[in-house]
């Protein structure tokens, strides 16, 4: 007998780029929590093999683990198409991880998306939408991250995909000592 699924509640939300307020920018949050608020919590222990602790305050490490990646741009997307595709599983080459099919959820703070991105297998059936396999192909040695898997009712995120939150700031921007 198999365990009833958990389902999760997704919102895309759409702000001014963090550091490029001239671009907009597809937010993600899973069950309330911004995504890279859970990717600090799954990155922390192992980030911390690698910074070194001395260098930096209590403020600063956390301001790093929040910001290490960023909402994704998704260039030329002034109506949301592209968004909905992506979002859906179809995202472009530059996005997606041609070797296992994951594809780019959050970019990087340098605006350029693909240059840190999380990564996450993305399955769409006629009834759910499956996050899971998440990883930074930028540290095989962190192997998957402990973060999801997040199924979503493929209604409500088609929903929230095709109407997503209208906010004038990132969300974080205040605790990135950006507002």
């Amino acid at each position: 007998m198999s365990l009833p699924t958990v389902t999760h509640r997704v919102e895309f939300l759409r702000h001014p780029h963090p550091g490029y307020p001239h671009l907009m920018a597809w937010g993600i949050r899973i069950d309330g929590t911004d995504l890279r608020v859970l990717v600090a919590e799954a990155t922390r222990a192992l980030w911390s093999r690698e910074l070194d602790e001395d260098d930096d305050t209590l403020q600063e490490r956390e301001g790093f683990l929040l910001g290490q990646h960023a909402p994704l741009y998704l260039d030329d997307d002034a109506d949301g198409a592209r968004a909905r595709a992506h979002f859906l599983g179809d995202a472009p080459p530059d996005l997606r991880d041609c070797d296992t099919g994951a594809l780019c959820l959050l970019g990087c703070s340098c605006g350029i998306d693909a240059c840190w991105p999380l990564l996450a297998v993305v399955r769409a059936t006629t009834t759910e939408i499956i996050w899971s396999g998440f990883y930074q192909p930028h540290r095989p040695e962190w192997g998957e991250l402990t973060l999801g898997p997040y199924v979503f009712p493929r209604s409500a995120y088609e929903e929230t995909l095709a109407a997503p939150v209208p906010l004038t700031q990132d969300p974080l921007a205040l605790l990135l000592g950006e507002g």
